[in-house]
């Protein structure tokens, strides 16, 4: 899904939700949640768009109306260091598309 297709949708009130996904090298990635699939956001190629920062996705989406987002940041402290039992879960934390202060 690119972002034109994705600002359709969210016209439309069919994005559920949008996962940015803190990934290994200093990029993110977004994932779109519809309500029976999930789409990697691409670009202008086809290809996975490769975002700085929440504030670069927010500049990207500043026309589009809003709709719940979650950055995702795994603990690679935990995997490294093996410090807890049981399986470790990403670290997820509610952030909003809107200007910040």
């Amino acid at each position: 899904m690119n972002v034109q297709k994705l600002a359709k949708l969210a016209e439309k009130g069919e994005i559920r939700g949008l996962e940015l996904l803190s990934m290994e090298g200093g990029f993110y990635i977004a994932r779109v949640k519809l309500d029976h699939v999930e789409m990697t956001l691409l670009d202008d190629n086809g290809k996975t768009l490769h975002l700085r920062s929440s504030t670069h996705l927010r500049d990207l989406l500043q026309d589009v109306p809003p709709f719940p987002c979650v950055l995702v940041q795994q603990c690679a402290h935990d995997e490294m260091c093996g410090t807890r039992e049981g399986a470790v879960g990403a670290l997820r934390i509610p952030f909003s598309l809107g200007a910040t202060l």
